[in-house]
């Protein structure tokens, strides 16, 4: 399924945070969420925005390539830059007649990077995720699905990523199973409409009130969820991006290929030939 930039454009996008066990903790942002309280020890912390559609703030700014992450001008030093590296997943959005979400229908998933600068004591956490155009990134093939169910279509399906620098490849996120997600497919789903019923924009917490920036988006008919960070290597736990570089985030069904043979085709330079896979390949600028 090819995904078309320009009708993403009318898509409103948000992420998941704490969704991989342990990515917070490395990522330095687990202090973030203290006063953050989950439904469950296992569940992910909140919901968060990175494009808000017509937005009048820095959120309105589209931020999707396909190719390109944009250094961000004007940054303070240091820009620490790191890949995020996720699953994103689009869905069909269901509302009341008050404009409230009733529920998430899957349609695709995909490689998607949800690049962030790290910013330590940021005020929430969309400030770390768009910078502008080319701050975040999505494969330009995704793989259609009907649920997203542990025991469902994606069992198989993997989540790898990878940093080339110098034409040298390493793994820069653990290459991990999709069902490997503290929560998946209807409990997800489910997670997420109650967090855009309940889930307000609390002074001294960095998590804002997505649903009603989605009512003020005026409803839109899709979204592009980025459901989870996996957890990083050593490497990517401690490197961050350089121009020059190039982040790749893959997406693909361990029944057609090993992780072995993934990481082997990266180094090969050869991910465009993996069946079936969603790649996302993006240089920094």
């Amino acid at each position: 399924m090819r995904v078309d930039l320009e009708q993403l454009r009318g898509a409103f996008g948000f992420g998941v945070a704490g969704n991989f066990a342990g990515h917070l903790e490395q990522a330095g942002e687990a202090a973030d969420f203290t006063s953050v309280t989950a439904t469950t020890a296992e569940a992910p912390k909140g919901i968060f925005p990175w494009y808000v559609p017509g937005g009048s703030t820095f959120l309105g700014t589209f931020p999707l390539s396909h190719d390109t992450i944009a250094w961000p001008d004007g940054a303070p030093e240091p820009v620490n830059l790191q890949i995020e590296p996720e699953v994103g997943v689009l869905a069909d959005v269901a509302y009341d007649g008050d404009g409230s979400v009733t529920g998430l229908q899957p349609r695709a998933i995909g490689a998607f990077n949800d690049c962030s600068i790290r910013r330590p004591g940021a005020p929430k956490i969309s400030v770390k995720k768009n910078w502008g155009a080319a701050s975040k990134g999505v494969a330009a093939d995704f793989v259609e699905v009907g649920d997203l169910e542990a025991d469902g279509a994606t069992r198989s399906w993997r989540l790898a990523s990878f940093l080339r620098r110098d034409g040298q490849a390493e793994a820069y996120g653990v290459d991990s199973p999709l069902p490997g997600y503290s929560y998946y497919g209807t409990q997800l789903f489910d997670w997420i409409v109650d967090r855009l019923h309940h889930q307000r924009d609390e002074p001294g917490t960095p998590l804002e009130d997505v649903g009603q920036l989605l009512r003020d988006a005026g409803r839109p008919e899709r979204v592009l969820i980025g459901i989870g960070a996996t957890r990083y290597t050593e490497l990517g736990a401690s490197t961050y991006l350089q121009p020059g570089d190039e982040s790749l985030v893959v997406v693909y069904d361990g029944a057609r290929a090993s992780e072995d043979e993934v990481a082997s085709a990266v180094a090969r330079s050869a991910e465009d030939e993996l069946a079936g896979a969603s790649v996302l390949r993006q240089r920094v600028r």
